[in-house]
């Protein structure tokens, strides 16, 4: 007797619908990860075209039909900040009035990212950027070490914030020799608790580097004295609160024994390379013999290549989530790492419906 098939509804193990990934960069070198991940996936690059126009407006034109389809859209962030910003949302946008049916975007270096928190009387430009990509129609985002683990919740959608010190910590252990007789720094309090993490994974100490002017991160700047004076005319004193003493900063000193070691600084953005190359000064005056740097995000903004080739750094390793291929050609010390791998990996647990707690294993809210 035949039997009777089950109802559509009941059929287990469906087959997804397709799914594609474009390059929302229209600079040849950062479409390099893009391509790097399509390879790692087995599938083709989305057909789509994304260009300058004459007065300098971003233009997008999609090549193929994305009806019902996961579209993946991959974005690095070059130096022109702004232009990747403008073609991820045109890009976006471009994909949803053409039906996708899920738009998720692959930032692995998440912008304005330390524009977090108020200064002042400006803004949380993080914040914005986060509503104006979930208007434009992005539906998930995944992104590497965000600078503040707290952006996530700037988002009304889920946001995949993966990490790349297991690739940093496989580096450590196979290209620097003797790291076991290293010593893990972090160049500021503030740094500390990645420091410590990285430190318990390799089972090495930790030192701290204190006193250092933290502008950027000064609690004189965020928002206590943003309202205006006002003189009282009435007589009132007001509330007489007790007095705070203003900050003094403490004499750069190193908290840890690096005298005949290898230090090893890690931090999660090498941008502004006076920090670090100041700390490596320290470091080797403390009597340190090598000093490495380890960051997840190498912008290397500005004359950063040609400062570090004349300091006391002897190697600055960063992963392939911003493209820094002009600064390795003007500084050899600059190593990189590839994380296309994780990335492939994530794109494809989402497309399929897979858990991605295989990625976070043995990964604490604090690292």
């Amino acid at each position: 007797m035949r039997k009777a098939r089950p109802h559509p509804k009941c059929r287990m193990n469906v087959p997804k619908s397709g799914y594609r990934v474009f390059s929302a960069n229209s600079s040849a070198a950062c479409t390099e990860l893009a391509k790097k991940i399509t390879e790692r996936l087995g599938v083709e690059m989305g057909k789509s075209v994304v260009f300058q126009e004459s007065n300098r407006e971003t233009r997008v034109d999609v090549k193929e039909s994305v009806r019902g389809q996961t579209i993946f859209i991959i974005q690095t962030i070059p130096r022109d900040v702004n232009t990747a910003i403008m073609e991820l949302l045109i890009m976006a946008y471009a994909l949803k009035t053409s039906c996708a049916k899920n738009i998720i975007g692959v930032i692995p270096y998440f912008p304005y990212s330390k524009q977090c928190k108020m200064r002042k009387r400006g803004s949380i430009v993080c914040k914005l950027l986060a509503s104006m990509l979930a208007k434009s129609g992005l539906t998930h985002i995944i992104t590497m070490d965000l600078h503040q683990k707290e952006i996530q919740g700037f988002f009304g959608f889920p946001v995949d914030n993966l990490r790349a010190s297991p690739y940093l910590i496989q580096y450590i252990q196979e290209e620097i020799p003797d790291y076991r007789n290293a010593i893990i720094v972090a160049k500021s309090p503030a740094a500390a608790k990645r420091a410590q993490s990285y430190a318990e994974r390799l089972r090495l100490g930790l030192a701290v580097i204190h006193g250092e002017a933290q502008c950027s991160e000064s609690d004189m700047a965020d928002g206590r004295h943003s309202p205006p004076s006002v003189r009282n005319t009435t007589g009132h004193t007001g509330l007489e609160l007790p007095l705070m003493m203003a900050k003094e900063k403490p004499p750069i000193t190193v908290v840890g024994d690096v005298g005949g070691r290898i230090a090893i600084i890690v931090d999660d953005i090498i941008d502004d390379v006076g920090d670090f190359v100041a700390a490596a000064e320290i470091l080797k005056e403390r009597g340190a013999y090598k000093i490495y740097i380890m960051a997840t995000h190498g912008l290397l903004s500005a004359d950063a290549p040609r400062l570090i080739e004349e300091s006391a750094i002897d190697e600055v390793v960063v992963t392939n989530t911003v493209p820094h291929e002009v600064q390795k050609l003007q500084c050899p010390k600059i190593k990189t790492v590839d994380v296309s791998m994780i990335l492939a990996e994530a794109i494809r647990r989402i497309h399929n419906g897979e858990s991605m707690a295989y990625l976070f294993r043995n990964i604490t809210v604090d690292d």
